[in-house]
């Protein structure tokens, strides 16, 4: 656990190949960490393994990737785009929250519902494109998303969580199909 947590110059990680996990808050607060390679051998990571890189500005997610833990990129405040490999089931509260800098999340099909805080204060966050496969938004899923101008909900979604959308002040058109 927080193995290199608050590295402040650690700049680049290579992960072997053979290395099967990382664990919670690996890299924790590692400001200065602007790139990292993940190997198709790692299936989950951590929760918070990479919250507060400050300076990750992309990261590769590999396919084989099938669960992200709560909080593993919070607040990585230059991290513009990531893309969710198809194989991810589950993703945990907070994963994404205060990831100012993402526009755009395309949620994989294979994802039944969106947890608490996953996207909250993703203040750049135009589109957000929500699968038929998703069930159900959790508390506070899109809180504060600013730039949120549009939203299409799927008929599959039976549930909202409390304030999920709360704080979106550029929210012009909320599509809920029948």
């Amino acid at each position: 656990y927080y193995a290199f947590k608050r590295c402040k110059s650690l700049k680049q990680v290579m992960i072997h190949a053979s290395l099967e996990s990382i664990g919670s808050g690996a890299f924790y607060e590692c400001s200065s960490l602007t790139q990292i390679s993940i190997p198709s051998s790692i299936t989950i990571i951590e929760k918070s393994t990479f919250s507060k890189c400050s300076l990750l500005a992309q990261i590769k997610l590999p396919p084989s990737l099938k669960s992200i833990k709560a909080n593993a990129f919070s607040d990585c405040s230059s991290l513009t785009q990531i893309t969710i490999p198809s194989s991810v089931s589950s993703i945990g509260d907070g994963s994404f929250s205060g990831c100012i800098k993402i526009a755009k999340i395309k949620i994989p099909s294979s994802l039944t519902f969106i947890g608490n805080r996953v996207f909250e204060k993703c203040s750049s966050l135009t589109q957000i494109l929500i699968p038929s496969s998703i069930k159900s938004i959790g508390n506070y899923s899109f809180y504060e998303c600013t730039s949120l101008s549009e939203v299409t909900i799927p008929s599959s979604v039976t549930s909202i969580g409390c304030h999920a959308f709360d704080g979106c002040s550029s929210l012009k058109q909320i599509s809920i199909p029948s």
